[in-house]
């Protein structure tokens, strides 16, 4: 809980600043575990259960992805889509062969290729608690110059319209690309917000959409990205 006990202050300050704009017709801003603005708790009661934010729809929590039981979770792939390391090798290990046997059969686009980068693939979630999981293949980061930001937004985009399309109501993302593939915490997460709040504000389809990290780093990112929004910081 530390990067939101460092970080209630401006949660407590932000939540009253922001009643009457934003956070009235996102429902309220609540603080999962703890209670929920206006719900009569007293403020210095909040700080030990304050582990995840959830706004507007995006709960922000550090958790295994593959231990949620959101309708999908979204994997970091790669482009030949028969797992990997990292967030890609752990949806593979708990959703068990069914998942890579999937995979093997979707076809190529051209050898080697299942998935371009910034395109998504949603396929059956076999062991796991999510019913589907939706693949995309973030970029590589080389500097900023290529198109990165780009894609990356369009992997957010292209996995959001699949939940949208299949009529799931929850997804949860990791921080695609934020690991071997290079992708800098900071503009990583202020991608992943603007690309799923801005989603959320325009559809009643996906209700939910949680940012799933492992790090206290990454956590801090995202909030800070958060805090940023219009209306909200």
């Amino acid at each position: 809980p530390g990067v939101f006990l460092r970080w209630f202050p401006w949660c407590l300050v932000g939540c009253v600043r922001t009643k009457s704009g934003a956070a009235q017709r996102a429902g309220a801003i609540h603080f999962l575990g703890s209670g929920t603005l206006g719900s009569g708790a007293r403020p210095g009661a909040w700080w030990p259960a304050c582990y995840h934010l959830a706004v507007a729809g995006v709960r922000i929590e550090q958790v295994d992805i593959t231990t949620l039981a959101t309708e999908a979770i979204v994997n970091a792939a790669n482009q030949r889509m028969l797992g990997g390391g990292g967030v890609d090798g752990a949806i593979h290990r708990s959703a068990g062969p069914g998942l890579l046997e999937e995979c093997r059969r979707l076809p190529e686009v051209w050898p080697g290729v299942r998935c371009p980068a910034g395109q998504a693939i949603i396929t059956s979630g076999h062991r796991l608690l999510a019913r589907f999981v939706i693949h995309t293949v973030g970029p590589v980061w080389r500097g900023g110059g290529e198109g990165e930001p780009d894609l990356l937004a369009e992997c957010y985009r292209a996995a959001l319209a699949l939940a949208q399309d299949n009529g799931l109501s929850s997804v949860a993302f990791p921080m695609i690309s934020c690991g071997a593939y290079g992708f800098p915490l900071a503009p990583a997460a202020r991608i992943a917000v603007d690309e799923v709040v801005g989603f959320l504000e325009q559809q009643d389809q996906v209700r939910e959409v949680v940012l799933a990290v492992l790090g206290d780093e990454a956590e801090a990112e995202l909030v800070r990205a958060l805090a940023g929004r219009p209306g909200w910081g």
